[in-house]
């Protein structure tokens, strides 16, 4: 006898849901989120003070989107190469330090972003 298969709309109902639970696992344990999480809330309420324009909101929004997002990708690939070789090991290291450059390389943009942004209003 064979299951019955959740409809299409209760399969993406549960996907949103794990999606949620991961992201809420990332911002409990991982302190760089936290970081992120705690300058992107900051990011925001400049937004509203300094009355950015609507492209500047667009181009905040996908910035933070950006860094979280790629954060996640990295801490997931950290756990698989850490359940995978659990020791030392100077392939997966690399696979790591090619991770966290990533995430090095959407902060930095996002930085640049931030002071496009944000610079005129201060100065």
């Amino acid at each position: 006898m064979s299951e019955k298969k959740d409809s299409f709309l209760v399969n993406r109902l549960k996907s949103v849901g794990w999606a949620f639970k991961g992201a809420l696992i990332l911002l409990r344990t991982e302190a760089s989120i936290k970081i992120q999480f705690a300058i992107a809330i900051l990011v925001t309420i400049a937004g509203f003070y300094f009355e950015i324009s609507p492209t500047e909101w667009l181009f905040q929004v996908a910035m933070i989107g950006l860094v979280m997002s790629i954060e996640g990708l990295n801490t997931a690939i950290e756990f698989i190469a850490d359940f995978i070789h659990p020791e030392r090991h100077d392939k997966i290291g690399r696979i790591k330090d090619v991770a966290a450059g990533a995430v090095f390389i959407a902060a930095i943009s996002a930085v640049i972003v931030a002071v496009i942004i944000y610079y005129p209003k201060l100065f």
